[in-house]
């Protein structure tokens, strides 16, 4: 037990640490607080539920074990183990104040010797963990940690300020676990003999030797411990040790449904143009974030894994996910004092935060959301500053142009009129909706699927497939206008807004019926992601709910039905999980389901399902030169597939399919071929038709 003077002395220096943490973390609600909460898609209902789902996915390190199993696996060493100290400090500090005669009736018998041993393995882990991490930083200098030398970084960050403040934290747990368990080797020897229960305290205790004088060693240790969590606190809110307890925060305001269930990550948050009072449109200042954007700063521990994952960053361009969240934060940490108070920040994001060529390197693809395992959402900030630079300023790549206006005169990024939106069905009988207004599955063609020649092929093969499977179906045909997609991920909200409310007026007068009261809603099945997210995401925040299928699905549960056989003599096949329909939407097995129907040798490549890399279309990257770096993005994933040994590349749209076609290895001897999984479907009924007439 402490003596009075060290109690009187302690609990000064505890009163003062907590007052100046409390001031932090005030400062720090204030500043996340000034976001906006209640939006489109809730953050705060059914709190208590969210809370326990937050707490409880960041007890499991599931998020955290997505990738580098090895720097995960030393993680949980740390993790648990605080998690675990919790427990200790609070019994320490007890040890400290109260007579261990008061104590012996807390030894709790088996659990006392259990919570020893715990006690005493968990500081062993935690200094082997925090020892692996300082190395791979400091010694060994993990090339996965560094951002390309054309990203834009904070004055602070440049300074050095990371590995300051991941210095600073590592210090402290070593010096801090290293003390308490130092403290509890002179506390055994004190007692005289060694503990069963604590194997490493009384290696200690064997070392420093037996004896009623060691009880000194032990208040060194005390006081090294827990006056290091003293000294730390006040340093806590702004560290990056703070993850700790914001992870599970962000897990908890994170996007759902009112009844809780997930919002696909190619969901977006709405703009309500019909509002009068909205001065700001998309994100100019850190004050225009939303507050679970704040937050992401904060929640960030800075590991880099979404800039490792990032299709832009892969391929040596100047985006990184991970330096526009640290940016964020030292910026905030910089002007908290003044932001708190609800003082206007001095600079814009793109002065500081993501730089204009990061920002149009984008693609979209959700991969930084993926990986992230604190549940930070980097797209989502990119698209809203997109949103100012276009809509509030009109800067954006000058290629943006022709597809915004395309969009916009004749409803196409194209910018071919609609009058020759039906010219692929040219020698077909395809119906329209006028044509047959009993159809039973709308096919939503797209942009792609009628204007550009390589989609065409996709959408005559599906028409194939449609019309064997004796499919009751019609098209929109020139009534048919572009979703918006594109638009809306490069920014262009209000665009989008006008393409899709005239959609979803349209649609909603074809699709749905009234039959004695009763609404019955026809299918649509669409051939491209973009589009199937839009009209399954994105439309019903304007009154557009639809059973809507992508056509691998379609095509998968007709296969299922016995109504197109399975597929035969393809060779070998490698599939490309498109972002928008993998990642974004969870479709991973209709595809595969297919191409393995039959006799097909389907090969994976490293990067697929929800790790796949990006073709590099999305987010407008398809309308637009791709930004400077070491290696195109198509091409790094056409590599990647040339990898497998496959003879053909299976696409499942039309933009992934057009990418990985003119990358430059394509077209080369050899190279394998890159066919949609329509066309891969079309092509085995003709060869079963041809072996039939043979």
């Amino acid at each position: 037990m402490l003596t009075i003077a060290e109690k009187i002395i302690f609990l000064g220096l505890a009163f003062t640490a907590f007052y100046f943490a409390f001031t932090g973390f005030k400062r720090l609600a204030d500043a996340v607080g000034r976001g906006e909460s209640e939006l489109y898609y809730p953050r705060l209902n059914h709190l208590l539920n969210r809370l326990i789902d937050g707490l409880s996915r960041t007890v499991a390190q599931v998020t955290v074990f997505r990738a580098r199993p090895v720097a995960s696996f030393f993680h949980s060493f740390i993790f648990y183990g605080f998690v675990f100290y919790l427990l200790v400090n609070v019994f320490d500090g007890l040890k400290g104040f109260i007579p261990a005669s008061w104590l012996a009736p807390l030894n709790f018998g088996f659990l006392g010797d259990i919570y020893r041993l715990a006690a005493d393995l968990f500081s062993v882990f935690i200094l082997i963990g925090v020892a692996f991490f300082l190395v791979r930083r400091f010694i060994a200098g993990d090339k996965r940690l560094e951002h390309n030398e054309n990203t834009l970084l904070h004055e602070k960050v440049k300074q050095g300020s990371i590995k300051k403040d991941s210095l600073i934290v590592g210090i402290f747990i070593m010096l801090h676990v290293g003390f308490r368990l130092l403290g509890e080797g002179f506390f055994v020897a004190h007692e005289g003999h060694s503990d069963v229960w604590q194997p490493f305290a009384s290696a200690i205790a064997g070392m420093v030797g037996y004896g009623e004088g060691r009880i000194v060693g032990w208040h060194v240790g005390w006081w090294g411990a827990l006056g290091l969590i003293l000294a730390f606190l006040p340093y806590f809110p702004r560290s990056k040790h703070l993850h700790l307890v914001v992870a599970p925060l962000n897990f908890t305001v994170e996007r759902r449904h009112k009844d809780l269930s997930p919002v696909a990550r190619g969901a977006l948050e709405p703009i309500n143009f019909e509002d009068e009072t909205v001065e700001q449109y998309g994100v100019a200042k850190l004050e225009h974030l939303r507050m679970p954007q704040l937050l992401d700063a904060y929640a960030c521990i800075q590991c880099n894994r979404c800039a490792n994952v990032c299709p832009a960053n892969s391929t040596g361009k100047a985006l990184s996910p991970a330096a526009l969240e640290i940016n964020k934060r030292y910026e905030l940490n910089t002007i908290i004092s003044d932001f708190s108070s609800g003082k206007e920040s001095p600079r814009e994001l793109i002065d500081f935060a993501i730089s204009p060529e990061a920002l149009w390197a984008c693609t979209t693809c959700g991969a930084c959301m993926e990986v992230c395992p604190v549940g930070c959402e980097q797209m989502i900030d990119i698209v809203d500053i997109r949103r100012d630079q276009v809509m509030m300023k009109g800067e954006f790549p000058a290629e943006l142009n022709n597809a915004f206006r395309g969009m916009e005169r004749t409803g196409n990024p194209w910018g071919i009129g609609a009058d020759k939106r039906m010219d692929w069905a040219e020698g077909l009988d395809v119906p329209t909706v006028e044509d047959n207004p009993d159809f039973e599955v709308l096919f939503w063609v797209g942009c792609a699927g009628s204007y550009d020649p390589a989609a065409q092929s996709t959408t005559k093969a599906m028409i194939h497939v449609l019309e064997h499977a004796n499919i009751n179906y019609a098209v929109l045909g020139k009534a048919e206008k572009c979703t918006g997609d594109a638009a809306r991920r490069a920014g262009n909200e209000y665009l989008y807004y006008q393409l899709a409310s005239e959609n979803v007026m349209l649609l909603n007068e074809v699709l749905i019926e009234e039959n004695l009261d009763k609404a019955k809603k026809k299918r649509i099945i669409t051939t491209c992601p973009h589009c199937f997210n839009a009209l399954f995401n994105d439309y019903p925040q304007l009154g557009g709910n639809y059973d809507v299928v992508h056509h691998s699905q379609f095509m998968d549960m007709l296969i299922k039905e016995g109504k197109l056989p399975p597929l035969s003599d393809t060779g070998k096949l490698t599939y490309h999980d498109p972002c928008y329909l993998g990642r974004h939407n969870e479709v991973y097995d209709a595809p595969r389901d297919i191409l393995n129907s039959g006799k097909s040798q389907v090969s994976e490549m490293p990067r697929h399902r929800n790790n796949s890399f990006c073709c590099g279309a999305g987010g407008a990257q398809f309308w637009k030169e791709e930004e400077a770096g070491n290696m195109s993005v198509a091409e790094n994933r056409y590599q990647e597939a040339k990898g497998t040994g496959a003879k053909t590349i299976a696409a499942a749209c039309p933009f992934c399919k057009v990418m990985l076609s003119s990358s430059e290895s394509a077209g080369k001897e050899h190279a394998p071929e890159v066919l949609d999984i329509a066309q891969i479907v079309s092509n085995n009924l003709t060869r079963i038709q041809d072996k039939l007439e043979a």
